[in-house]
């Protein structure tokens, strides 16, 4: 048990090492307290309403995360990986059975991965600051770009805008919204202009696709996160390939 908590809690390491929190957060000290999952934790995976709602997992995120003081909007995306895998191996263990296609045969297959084996990704400290401000030349137009790295709020706020265009738009256009919201959100300004529909629509239709890859990658490489991949080998070729784990609802429910 907990000195502070009538359940019992284990305290993890942040991949961000608390760097990229502003002094006085309590997450600037690296690590955060967080609950083993109980009954009530089944209750919210097993909740149906909150699965078709497409919130089962940030609730239950906000169910794990009891550190003193800390306002999960706050929490970046890498450390709220690391919470949840966490979560998912201290409740049901380091063993994640699951099916996934096989990128040489594309059919599927039964794998085990060990979770244990996940570590956090190697990323540049003198990269990263407390501000959560970042520039950025992008290389083929030149623009100069300012952005942030998302937060849990900001994931939470992205996907009820999704949501709300995918039922807007239902039946009339096939378009996934994902990548250009998720823009909208990262991006602050355009060669200094901070106006947001100016931004909003730079994104939508002067981004081109040559420097939003380079921007993502160039995103990726400086985000503090797990690696959140495993080496798959072929049962019918033998070839082997680093493939993504698969992380949804089903990661946090065992086959036995």
């Amino acid at each position: 048990m907990s000195k502070t908590h009538d359940f019992p809690t284990q305290v993890i390491e942040l991949p961000s090492k608390g760097l990229l929190y502003p002094d006085g957060h309590p997450l600037q000290k690296g690590t955060i307290e967080i609950k083993y999952m109980t009954a009530r934790e089944e209750d919210i995976l097993a909740s149906q309403n909150l699965i078709k709602k497409g919130v089962v997992l940030d609730k239950l995120f906000e169910s794990i995360v009891v550190e003193p003081n800390v306002d999960i909007n706050d929490i970046f995306i890498g450390d709220k990986n690391a919470i949840l895998l966490a979560t998912r191996v201290l409740g049901y263990g380091s063993d994640y059975e699951v099916e996934v296609t096989d990128p040489f045969t594309l059919e599927r297959q039964n794998v085990v991965i060990d979770l244990s084996k996940v570590k956090t990704r190697d990323f540049d400290e003198n990269l990263v600051n407390s501000q959560n401000r970042y520039v950025y030349t992008l290389p083929t137009s030149k623009k100069e770009i300012e952005f942030k790295l998302l937060t849990h709020g900001d994931e939470v706020e992205i996907n009820k805008e999704i949501q709300a265009k995918q039922r807007l738009y239902k039946g009339k256009v096939e378009v996934d919204f994902n990548v250009t919201t998720r823009l909208r959100y990262m991006i602050l300004s355009v060669d200094g202009n901070d106006d947001r529909k100016f931004v909003n629509n730079w994104v939508e239709n002067g981004f081109i696709a040559l420097d939003t890859r380079k921007f993502r990658n160039h995103v990726n490489s400086i985000s503090p996160d797990m690696d959140l991949k495993f080496e798959f080998t072929s049962e019918i070729t033998g070839e082997t390939e680093a493939l993504d784990i698969p992380f949804g609802v089903s990661f946090f429910y065992p086959s036995n």
